[in-house]
């Protein structure tokens, strides 16, 4: 290990992330990012949420969506995070291959960028936009809570904030460090605020209890995207009644991170039923690439072109499930079809890569960029550097990258 990166593990164990390298792996070596290409990206994320706020496009991406997930609902989602590629050569080519209203990560990403910034003396860079520090991130999104809670409740909520995440993520999960940096922060504001699975709800059939305390305001960390599972019966019935802000939500799943919609995105079959309008779809065609629904009707063609395309399962997170081409074929993905495994067949994107110091002459990381935006506005970047250039395989040497702007 070299002195840099024990400065900055050491650095990072300390402001609450005792993880790292063993557990939750970084990266010392850092990624910038053109701020041309940002504005572009800004761009690109405002007519994302103009086109899924349109109630024509709301109305048809649920129409076949789970009951509990039709409702229109007001929550804004404070954790938005965008993924993109930047291809090597073509960095103005960049593709947004995916979006999630839950971007685990924010508070790590921020400490992450804050540190590496002061460790590695980048401030003697005047190209590099310094990050916000952490403090001023904590304030920040703290706002953006409040905010949302005074326009859903039209007042400061009584009740707890909660941090819901099922309770095998909150064993084992790798952002449990993350949770419990939220939940200081916000009772250092004094706001009431605990951590719990679903299993510690209830629903006495006019509010929703954690822990014996009333709940106002659900930062929802599960992956159960439809609340399907029985523990969530008291978390349903409350979201119901409108008796609590929840977000993401069932409703901003199916309009928002549904990966069915980047068929909708990357194509222009459907732009009059979505109400998708000329200019959009340029920027869209141009910035999503070519992604499919697995069907009968087209799983031949892409069976016959699956070299272009990598294959991810419609319900998933974190990478998991997703299959390369070599791994696939036509029996494969027939078999997928037949039982019931939606998956999307998306065009491969290179991704940016690097080649730290120490590594052998030959090796290198494929590195990404997620970037965090609220009602239209960045506020952080991060980045996820791979050793494999299809794969999110963050094992060291890769891991989470430190990521500025130029």
């Amino acid at each position: 290990m070299t002195i840099l990166e024990e400065k900055f593990f050491a650095k990072l164990r300390e402001a609450g992330m005792p993880e790292v390298p063993h557990r939750f792996s970084v990266v010392a070596h850092h990624q910038e990012i053109p701020q041309s290409i940002l504005t572009e990206i800004g761009t690109f994320i405002r007519i994302f949420d103009r086109v899924t706020q349109r109630s024509t496009w709301q109305e048809a991406v649920t129409t076949d969506a789970p009951e509990i997930a039709r409702s229109p609902r007001p929550e804004v989602c404070f954790f938005s995070a965008w993924d993109f590629h930047l291809p090597p050569e073509r960095p103005f080519a960049w593709q947004a291959l995916e979006f999630n209203d839950n971007g685990s990560g924010l508070f790590l990403a921020g400490l992450i960028n804050a540190t590496f910034y002061e460790i590695a003396d980048l401030q003697k860079r005047a190209d590099i936009q310094p990050p916000l520090q952490f403090s001023a991130l904590s304030e920040l999104v703290a706002s953006f809570v409040e905010e949302e809670a005074r326009r859903f409740y039209g007042e400061f909520p009584r009740g707890i904030f909660l941090i819901l995440d099922d309770a095998e993520s909150l064993e084992r999960g790798k952002f449990q460090s993350e949770l419990r940096l939220m939940r200081d922060l916000w009772r250092n504001r004094g706001w009431q605020v605990e951590i719990a699975s679903p299993t510690e709800t209830q629903w006495d059939g006019r509010r929703l209890l954690a822990k014996g305390k009333e709940v106002s305001f659900i930062v929802n960390r599960s992956t159960d995207f439809f609340w399907q599972a029985d523990v969530f019966s008291s978390l349903r019935a409350a979201y119901a009644a409108g008796k609590v802000y929840v977000a993401p939500n069932p409703f901003t799943y199916i309009t928002r991170s549904d990966k069915r919609l980047l068929e909708f995105f990357s194509l222009p079959h459907w732009d009059k039923e979505l109400g998708i309008q000329p200019e959009e779809r340029i920027c869209l065609s141009t910035h999503v690439p070519e992604t499919y629904l697995l069907r009968e009707s087209n799983v031949d063609e892409i069976a016959s072109r699956k070299e272009e395309f990598f294959f991810k399962p419609l319900y998933s997170f974190a990478s998991h499930g997703v299959l390369t081409s070599s791994q696939v074929g036509r029996s494969r993905l027939r078999r997928l079809i037949e039982k019931g495994k939606p998956y999307v067949a998306q065009k491969k994107v290179p991704k940016s890569w690097l080649r730290l110091p120490k590594m052998q002459e030959n090796a290198r990381l494929w590195a990404d960029l997620r970037v965090w935006a609220y009602r239209g506005q960045i506020f952080l970047l991060s980045g996820r550097a791979s050793r494999h250039p299809e794969l999110l395989d963050l094992t060291p040497p890769g891991g989470w990258i430190p990521t500025y702007a130029r």
